[in-house]
């Protein structure tokens, strides 16, 4: 790992952390299933003790994890919100996080109904406007949770605006990094302390696995969640980190073709008379933060139609598959009020604009002429209902 900063994202994807195997030389990172290892002697933590603590394969990943995001350290959950949980576990009852407002359906649910068990203060902003978080800025406040993109209208948050509130106060600042990958935004080094990953989305980008990442620089605070990970239990299984770790290797070039096809869905959006609003970072001309380095693959767009109709035109498509999640490979659509942000009351989730004729997009890298032939045919099967109703 002591040469990844002087190496380019595709080269450390592909090569960091994953030396060829002593003894049978074996270039892919081998599947360590051991749950406990041999030592020298009692209270021998000289070596791998038990996986709980630390586990090859998943070292292999939390190296090359954080050297894609430009961190030191780098630890793998079992799921994005166990990684979440692990930073809410840096809190003291009685402390106070200001969030976006428009923040991921189960990332809401556990702040609201779980961690406020716990004494932990939420407060809700437009992250769009920078100047909101300090304005909520409490005696109490000790962390910012940022969310850019947003899920799922896509809203931009300049984090190094955010940064620069947070400096001074003793609040720490966390950015969901799913939406952007650190192939297109690199929260660290914006100032941020700590980026987390549903690595289940991009960064694995095969649907087939279940993960969360935190990656930081900071040595205290590394050293708390390293404390955190292996005192909770929610560290992730070998087979999985070993999954993630074949699925980065292409992530710069998945990343690359989500983001053309998602740019080019995002414009045919833009001509249908049926669409009320396409959500797409830097569609509407506006200066796009975080020297992201593409829009990235997600699209969301409201109908101009009844909930009804707008359930029949997310069941009508046949490539973009009606599913939970997102950042596979594959193509998905999604009915954010009605699936992913479902726990979150009516009320408070129209106010931030998730609407019942949402339909939020994950484009894949299929040909992007058939993912337009798609959406045109779904579009056509709802048209005579709209002209009837």
């Amino acid at each position: 790992m002591t040469d990844f900063k002087n190496r380019k994202f595709e080269t450390n994807a592909i090569h960091c952390g994953q030396i060829p195997e002593d003894g049978t030389g074996a270039v892919t990172t081998p599947l360590h299933m051991s749950s406990t290892y041999k030592v020298g002697f009692p209270g021998d933590e000289s070596g791998y003790v038990y996986s709980r603590w630390s586990n090859p394969t998943r070292k292999a990943l939390e190296e090359v994890l954080a050297a894609l995001e430009n961190g030191t350290d780098a630890f793998a959950y079992a799921s994005g919100l166990a990684s979440i949980t692990a930073v809410l576990h840096l809190l003291e009852p009685g402390d106070h996080v200001v969030a976006v407002d428009d923040l991921y359906g189960g990332t809401h649910r556990l702040f609201e109904r779980l961690m406020k068990k716990f004494k932990i203060e939420f407060s809700y902003v437009d992250g769009t406007n920078a100047e909101n978080f300090k304005n909520a800025i409490q005696d109490n406040t000790k962390l910012f949770w940022v969310e850019t993109p947003t899920n799922p209208l896509l809203k931009l948050t300049d984090i190094e605006a955010v940064v620069e509130f947070a400096k001074g106060k003793d609040i720490l600042v966390a950015v969901d990094n799913t939406f952007a990958t650190p192939y297109i935004q690199k929260p660290l080094d914006l100032g941020a302390d700590i980026v987390m990953h549903s690595a289940s989305k991009y960064l694995g980008g095969h649907c087939d696995i279940i993960a969360g990442a935190l990656i930081v620089k900071d040595a205290d605070v590394a050293e708390k969640l390293h404390f955190n990970q292996y005192a909770v239990g929610g560290q992730l299984g070998p087979f999985e980190s070993w999954l993630m770790m074949r699925g980065l290797k292409t992530l710069h070039l998945r990343m690359e073709r989500h983001s053309m096809n998602a740019m080019k869905v995002a414009e045919y959006l833009e001509t249908v008379d049926l669409v009320d609003k396409v959500y797409f970072p830097g569609l509407d001309g506006s200066k796009v933060p975080n020297k992201m380095t593409m829009p990235g693959g997600m699209v969301s767009f409201t109908i101009n139609a009844d909930v009804e109709t707008v359930k029949k035109f997310s069941m009508s498509t046949k490539l973009f598959i009606l599913a939970e999640s997102l950042g596979g490979v594959e193509s998905l659509l999604n009915h954010p009020a009605l699936m992913t942000h479902a726990s979150i009351p009516k009320e408070i989730r129209e106010k931030a604009g998730v609407t019942d004729n949402l339909i939020r997009l994950s484009v894949g890298v299929e040909h992007i002429d058939d993912l337009i032939i798609d959406l045109r045919m779904a579009f056509a099967a709802i048209s005579e209902t709209v002209k009837q109703g």
